[in-house]
This record gives structure tokens, C-alpha cells and sequence, in this order.
């Protein structure tokens, strides 16, 4: 063979392994981003939140990034980021919550009506909302982890159930914002603002904020945390590993019952008066913010900061899109794009584990 042809087939095969080891580098990072995403699944909200920030700053200038702007996104997503820790909880156990936004009106008309109607002290009304709402999520949890029903179904029919019990109870009236400040002002209790600079935050979006850490703590430093995480990733694993299942979903749903009673007590402050018919679309709106946040809806995978973000985003959205003048269509165009790319990007990460 001649020397000359010798030297090309050295060559080739030179190039050969230089092609081989950039596609294997060009694998290797690719890798190394989805091992980092699926270790902190809220670092993609959190990024998209960012670059939205800056995007609309830029085009906003001060209108955006005025304090009064930037805590008035905190109160207009406090009760959907209350609402959606609730969801969260649920969904880490690979289950759903239709019901949240039934249970957090439902709660909110019983302590009006308590009040009200029945002359109960609202400190008590209060307590028997917030008691409702933690025994209608025990019930939805009664129904998934005792009687083995789809979460989904179990859900869908209490919401149903929920929303009819609150018309029928409420009797369809409103209570006015003037009755509840003269009468009992300390159901508009999350509604008190708090002047900081040139910032205002209300109690409900600093009880948002405190429930966030607190869960975020109990879910990544508690063994309860870590047993949700469990009976959402494989839940006959759990039990194989000493896990209490049902009993871990039981809490889960009361827990979530509660923080929507909460969420229920908030909303009062927020829109200053208790109707039956608002808060309608919080079940939409709180999975909304969870698919945004990164969290699996597959259980298992996610945190409760992530689902903050995802609400961030969507409040920043809506603002800064109504300040540039553009029709509410485009916000839940944008939205919907974006719920599509979390769940495709979930997808892509959960690849890791397989």
C-alpha cells in the first residue's frame, strides 16, 4: 500500500475520534444541565422568572421595578401562591386537587355567615372555617388513600359537591366590605397593608411568603417530607421501605384542606368582601403555578419555592403586559405556551432517572 494512502487513513481516523469526542463533550454537558435540573427542579422557574423580569424591565423601565409595582405582583399572587401550596403538596404524592379553590370559598362563607348570620364571635367563626376546610381534605384524602379511589375523580366530584354546598348555604348573597369592617374587621385581617419604603405588603402576602418556608423546611428536613416525596417518586417502594402510606396521604389532604381554609381567610382580605361566587378559577390558577414551578405533575419531583416562582411569573406576566397596554388574550396565550414547555421540559429532565 502506498505511504501517501497510509497517511490519509491515519487522518481519517484522526478526525474520526475528534468528531467522537465533541459529540461525547457536547453529550457530557447536555447531562451534566439535566442532572442539575433534576436536583433542583426550581431552578428553571426561577431562571424564566428572572429573564422575564429583565425582558419587561426593559421595556417598563421604572413602571416595573418601582417598589409599588413589584409588591403589588406579591399581593395579586397571594392567594393563588397560598392556594398553591396546598396543590403542591398533593401533587409531590403524584395525586391532584380539583377542590382547592371550592374549599377555600366554602371556608370563607361559613366564617361570614358564622358571623353574620349566626351571631358566633368571629374568632370562633374563623376556627370553624378553618376546621371545615381541614376536615374536607381529610375527606378527600379518606376517599384516596382508604378507599383507593383515582385522586382525579375523587376531586373532580367534591369540587362539585363543595361548590353546590356553598351556594346552597350562602343562599347566593354577598356580605359587604362596610358590614365586615364595622362588624368584624378581623376578617379583613390579611388585607392590612404594611408601608416599607415605597413597598406595600399585606399580611396575606407575608403569610404566602412564611408558609413557603415553612413547608420548603418541613418537605426537605423532616422525615414526613421526605416520605411525601416518596410515596409520590413509588409508593410500593414506600411501603416495602417502612413507609406509612395512607397515613402520609391523609395528612397531605387535611393539610391541604387547611392551607385552603387559610387561603379562604385571605381572600376576604384581598377582595374586601365574602361572595359565593369568587375565587372560581383558584384550582385553575394553583395548577397553573405548579406546572410553571417545575414540579412534576408525575409526584415525586419538585418544591414549594418552585411553585412561588411559577405564580411570580405569571403576576409578572399579567402586570407587565396590562402596563404595556396589550390585550388580556395575550396573557393567557404567553401562559398557556408556558405551561406547555414546563410539562415538555419535565419530561426531558425525568429522562435522567430512566
Amino acid at each position: 500500500m502506498p505511504e501517501n494512502s497510509s497517511n490519509t487513513f491515519e487522518q481519517a481516523a484522526d478526525r474520526s475520534e475528534s468528531v467522537v469526542e465533541f459529540h461525547d463533550y457536547d453529550k457530557d454537558i447536555i447531562s451534566r444541565v439535566q442532572h442539575m435540573l433534576h436536583q433542583t427542579p426550581s431552578a428553571v422557574p426561577l431562571i424564566v422568572l428572572v429573564v422575564s423580569i429583565i425582558i419587561f424591565g426593559t421595556l417598563l423601565g421604572s413602571k416595573l421595578f418601582s417598589p409599588f409595582a413589584l409588591t403589588l405582583i406579591l399581593q395579586q399572587v397571594a392567594i393563588v401562591g397560598i392556594v398553591g401550596s396546598a396543590q403542591t403538596l398533593v401533587i409531590l404524592t403524584a395525586g391532584i386537587d380539583l377542590s382547592v379553590g371550592a374549599i377555600m370559598v366554602l371556608s370563607s362563607v361559613v366564617m361570614g355567615h358564622m358571623t353574620f348570620r349566626y351571631g358566633f364571635p368571629v374568632e370562633i367563626s374563623i376556627g370553624i372555617g378553618l376546621t371545615l376546610g381541614a376536615l374536607l381534605g381529610l375527606v378527600n384524602g379518606w376517599l384516596v388513600a382508604i378507599m383507593k379511589l383515582p385522586p382525579f375523580i375523587v376531586t373532580l366530584g367534591t369540587w362539585q359537591i363543595i361548590l353546590a354546598t356553598n351556594f346552597l348555604f350562602s343562599e347566593n348573597t354577598t356580605i359587604r366590605s362596610q358590614d365586615i369592617s364595622e362588624q368584624a374587621p378581623l376578617l379583613l385581617f390579611f388585607g392590612e397593608k404594611i408601608t416599607i419604603g415605597g413597598a406595600i405588603f399585606t399580611y396575606g402576602v407575608i403569610f404566602m411568603i412564611v408558609l413557603a418556608v415553612v413547608l420548603a423546611y418541613a418537605l426537605r428536613q423532616t422525615a414526613w417530607g421526605r416520605h411525601v416525596y416518596a410515596v409520590g417518586d413509588d409508593p410500593e417502594a414506600a411501603t416495602l421501605s417502612g413507609v406509612q402510606v395512607k397515613r402520609v396521604l391523609l395528612s397531605v389532604y387535611c393539610l391541604s384542606g387547611l392551607i385552603c381554609a387559610f387561603a379562604g381567610w385571605a381572600l376576604i382580605g384581598r377582595i374586601g368582601s365574602i361572595a359565593p361566587t369568587s375565587g372560581q378559577l383558584a384550582n385553575i390558577e394553583s395548577i397553573t403555578a405548579v406546572a410553571i414551578g417545575g414540579i412534576s405533575l408525575f409526584g415525586g419531583r419538585g418544591s414549594i419555592m418552585g411553585m412561588l416562582f411559577g405564580a411570580l411569573i405569571v403576576g409578572v406576566f399579567t402586570l407587565s403586559l396590562r402596563l404595556l397596554g396589550a390585550d388580556a388574550q395575550w396573557t393567557f396565550l404567553l401562559i398557556g405556551i408556558l405551561i406547555i414547555a414546563a410539562v415538555a421540559v419535565d419530561q426531558w429532565i425525568r429522562r435522567v432517572s430512566v
